[in-house]
C-alpha cells in the first residue's frame, strides 16, 4: 500500500515539504522536451559534495538515475520555458516587514574568470579588497540580481531574478527596465501585492541613478529608496527676485544640510 511522504514527516518537515512540493511540481512544467532528464539534472546538482565543474560529475549520483547518453540528449535538445521559469519565485510566500510591506533590494555581484581569455562578454569587475584603498579591477560577468528581504539581522534573502550584464549595458537601465518592471507585474499577478497595500519598497546602493530609476518606475507601486554618492548635492527652490529685477537670476537654490542628531526618529529633511 503506498504511503504518502507527508505522512512519515513532522514539524518543520512537513511544512517544509509543503512548501518544496508544489514549487518542484511548477518547475517541472516549465521544462518542455527531455523534461525528465533535466529535472534529475536539477536534483543532482545541489547534492553534490563541491562544486559542479563537469556536466558528467552529476551523473555520478544517486539522484541521477540516467546514463551520460541521457545528459548529452538533454543538454543538447532539451527546452525550457523561461518566461514561464522567471514568473516562478514571485508566487514563492515572501517575508514582509511592518504593514504587510514588501522591501526588494537591487546590487550587482560579479562572477570573477580572469584566467578565460576567450570568454565572450567579459567586462571589468570593480572588487573592493580587505584594506583601505585595496580594490581591484578583475575580468569577469556582472550579474544584476534582485531579492526580496527578510526584517530583522538576517542575511537570508529570496532571489527572484538574475540578469548578465553586458560590457555595454547600463546597469540602472537594465534594473529597472529588465528586472524590476517584470518583477514587480509578476508579484501582483501572483497575489503578493494587491491594490491597497503598502508600497513595495526598492532599495539600492549609491551606484545606482536613484532619480532616473524613480522616474523609470513612476507607474507602479514601489518606493525608491537609496544611498547618495558622497558627491551629489541636494539644493533647496530657488529664491525669488521680485525685490532686484536686475540681478542675475538664479535657478539652483542654497545647498541642504542633512544632520541626524543622536536620539532622532524623524528626518529633518524630506527630498
Amino acid at each position: 500500500m503506498p504511503c504518502d511522504a507527508r505522512e512519515l514527516l513532522s514539524g518543520s518537515r512537513r511544512e517544509a515539504y509543503a512548501l518544496v512540493s508544489p514549487f518542484r511540481g511548477a518547475f517541472f512544467r516549465c521544462l518542455a522536451r527531455r523534461r525528465d532528464e533535466l529535472f534529475e539534472l536539477t536534483d543532482a546538482v545541489p547534492c553534490a559534495d563541491g562544486p559542479v565543474k563537469s556536466p558528467v560529475d552529476p551523473t555520478l549520483l544517486a539522484e541521477h538515475r540516467r546514463g551520460h547518453g541521457a545528459l548529452y540528449g538533454g543538454l543538447d535538445r532539451g527546452d525550457i520555458d523561461v518566461e514561464r521559469l522567471r514568473r516562478l519565485p514571485a508566487g514563492l510566500p515572501l517575508s514582509q516587514f511592518d504593514g504587510g510591506r514588501l522591501v526588494l533590494a537591487v546590487d550587482v555581484s560579479p562572477r570573477l574568470s580572469p584566467d578565460g581569455p576567450r570568454s565572450a562578454q567579459r567586462s571589468f569587475c570593480h572588487v573592493y579588497g580587505r584594506a583601505k584603498d585595496d580594490a581591484q579591477v578583475i575580468p569577469g560577468w556582472p550579474y544584476s540580481l534582485v531579492a526580496a528581504l527578510e526584517p530583522g539581522a538576517t542575511s537570508w534573502a529570496a532571489v527572484l531574478v538574475v540578469v548578465r550584464l553586458g560590457p555595454a549595458d547600463d546597469a540602472t537601465a537594465v534594473t529597472a527596465a529588465a528586472q524590476l518592471c517584470d518583477v514587480v507585474q509578476h508579484l501582483v499577478l501572483a497575489g503578493q501585492w494587491r491594490a491597497g497595500d503598502a508600497d513595495i519598497t526598492v532599495v539600492a546602493d549609491a551606484g545606482y541613478h536613484l532619480p532616473r530609476l524613480a522616474w523609470v518606475l513612476r507607474d507602479l507601486p514601489v518606493e525608491v529608496a537609496g544611498r547618495l554618492r558622497s558627491d551629489r548635492v541636494l539644493r533647496r527652490q530657488a529664491h525669488s527676485h521680485t525685490q532686484n529685477p536686475w540681478a542675475r537670476r538664479s535657478y539652483e537654490g542654497p545647498a541642504q544640510t542633512h544632520a541626524w542628531k543622536v536620539g532622532q526618529t524623524e528626518p529633518s529633511d524630506i527630498s
